[in-house]
């Protein structure tokens, strides 16, 4: 029992400590008592297994590590642009931009994204009368395709071209605080299009603003919140970044305490550690940690051992080299620990060779001692894996870190309708509607959509949307007329979203009814143009697929998973109907 209360009282200091020193022996708590009313104990400190408490150990580790990073780090962009700006504002805004894309996204992904964010045109000239007046000058990118396929366009940097070089998009923090969170459509020399009216892309130019170009990246609040961050330094820190990471994380909406360290550290030089998903299955697997990593007494001990290693002198190097290591060597699974820098101060290593060792003697008959493989030797250790998970030799040292088991994500049905017209030009247009500033996929657009309670029949399905659809058409909708086109399932990080997706094709010209939520149509281009989440992607993939629309390049292409294609009221040729789909009775024409 004895041993009990300590390791409560131990997990209780280790929780309270938010990475700072325990209070010293003898001073209690505020708020906390024994009994009799004396001073509560002070926690116990981890056993020395699970710290860096040896300073030439530490010395070495940083050299190891900074030697292997200065020679195996990855070119990335983000990285050249800090390391080649002077100004230290544009650098940190570089850092900070590329430190929230990379939120729950892979480095791969966010690549193209940060190009296209931090981007800077220059003016061309129009040589091509089809696409705009001859000699008209115009902003866009090189590799434009808006223009390119429709304009012979030539870059005009002479010093008299009365149009100077802007950004496209927000290559300062000034740019991305003056920018729009809405869509713009501007034809070359005109004024804006109107809300709700079909452009002709070809003599326009779009402008991807903050939620167009955030589309795809997921977790879309956090463009929201980056630009709201922007417009504070901007209007109320006169356009200064603060300093340090405790004033990032103070004064700067959507900044937590590992993006303000990255910044700090990376920016200004600061000797602060950070602990993202990288760092801590490093950290983890160095010291043979192995209670639930994302427990508050385990994640205060691992910034603890982040402040205590990173290299005083080069802190922004040290933090990018070790969260490179587990970017590319300590990974998840099958790490590569035969080419790990630091290699020789990793414990759950040096447990696998002594095991590795012991089998290899016992199986050649010859005598050893019992291997010296156990847990740190403190009963309860708060950061040695829990009684119940006991060290799993077939795993190695992929028994670190140890994680909580994931909450089943909550499934969700969710009506949803491609409501189509023919534009003026011929081709279809599609309605898209504006979801809510605030919740899932906040400010983005998609086809107007409803969620429906689970277990619906499919007929009280179609009533409930019909009579949601009236909103958006300004008449009634008869059920009848929907045409069931499929399912779509889309997997959020908490949501097991399956979309029931509809068709309704539109006659004659269309006024858009006095909706709550702003909407507009858009041709197919201006779709995938528009700030839209990857799942309404893949509705109007299915809803095109159904139709027989699929370009000739998709044919023959395997079904992507995720998108399950019913038969029910569909009148496309070689579609297998679901067996509800065949009892069901045909609906009326």
């Amino acid at each position: 029992m004895s041993q009990l209360r300590a390791a409560a009282a131990a997990g209780r200091g280790l929780r309270r400590s938010g990475g700072r020193a325990a209070p010293p022996a003898g001073r209690s708590r505020k708020g906390a008592s024994s009994r009799g009313g004396a001073p509560a104990p002070a926690p116990a400190p981890p056993p020395a297994q699970h710290l860096f408490s040896d300073p030439a150990e530490i010395e070495a580790l940083r050299g190891n590590l900074l030697a292997w990073y200065d020679k195996c780090k990855r070119d990335l962009p983000w990285r050249t642009l800090a390391a080649a700006e002077t100004d230290a504002d544009r650098r940190a805004y570089a850092v900070w931009v590329s430190e929230i894309m990379l939120q729950q996204t892979q480095v791969a992904t966010v690549i193209d994204y940060y190009n296209r964010w931090m981007q800077v045109t220059v003016p061309y000239r129009v040589l091509c009368p089809q696409a705009a007046p001859f000699g008209d000058l115009v902003h866009c990118s090189v590799a434009d395709p808006q223009l390119q396929s429709t304009a012979l366009l030539v870059p005009d940097l002479s010093p008299t071209c009365p149009l100077p070089s802007v950004p496209q998009k927000w290559p300062t923090l000034q740019a991305l605080a003056q920018a729009s969170l809405e869509v713009s459509v501007a034809g070359t020399g005109c004024s804006p299009c109107p809300r709700g009216s079909s452009s002709n892309t070809a003599l326009c130019l779009l402008e991807q603003e903050v939620n167009e170009l955030w589309a795809g990246l997921g977790y879309y609040s956090r463009g929201k919140r980056l630009q709201e961050a922007a417009r504070k330094v901007v209007s109320e820190l006169a356009g200064r970044m603060p300093r340090t990471a405790e004033d990032l994380q103070k004064l700067l909406p959507g900044v937590g305490r590992y993006t303000a360290g990255a910044i700090a550290s990376i920016s200004y030089g600061q000797a602060t550690g950070v602990v993202d998903g990288n760092v801590i299955r490093v950290l983890c697997r160095l010291r043979c940690i192995g209670a639930d990593s994302s427990s508050p007494a385990v994640v205060d001990r691992l910034w603890d051992m982040a402040n205590a290693l990173v290299d005083r002198s080069r802190p922004g190097d040290f933090n990018q080299a070790l969260m490179e290591l587990g970017a590319t060597v300590c990974v998840p699974k099958a790490p590569l620990c035969g080419e790990c820098p630091v290699k020789q101060h990793c414990r759950a290593r040096s447990r696998v060779e002594k095991e590795l060792a012991f089998a290899s003697q016992k199986l050649f008959g010859k005598p050893a001692p019992v291997p010296d493989v156990e847990d740190c030797g403190v009963g309860g250790c708060p950061l040695c894996p829990p009684a119940a998970e006991p060290w799993d030799s077939s795993l190695g040292v992929t028994n670190f870190p140890r994680k909580a088991a994931k909450k089943q994500p909550r499934a969700v049905r969710t009506a949803t309708c491609v409501l189509e017209r023919r534009g003026c030009h011929g081709a279809p247009e599609y309605l898209i509607v504006q979801r809510p500033s605030s919740g899932l996929l906040a400010g983005l657009w998609e086809f107007p959509s409803l969620t429906l309670a689970q277990d619906l029949q499919e007929e009280k399905q179609r009533e409930a949307l019909a009579d949601h659809l009236q909103a958006w058409t300004g008449r009634p909708v008869a059920a009848r007329s929907l045409r069931l086109i499929g399912e779509v399932i889309h997997i959020f990080s908490h949501i097991h979203q399956t979309y029931v997706v509809y068709s309704l094709p539109l006659d004659g010209d269309v006024t858009l009814g006095p909706a709550l939520s702003p909407s507009r149509w858009v041709t197919e281009e201006e779709f995938h143009a528009s700030a839209v989440s990857t799942a309404m992607k893949k509705v109007l993939k299915a809803h095109e697929k159904q139709c027989g629309k699929e370009s000739s390049a998709g044919k023959g292409s395997k079904r992507k998973r995720g998108t399950k294609t019913q038969g029910a009221g569909s009148t496309c040729p070689g579609t297998q109907l679901s067996l509800r789909a065949f009892l069901q009775a045909p609906t009326a024409p």
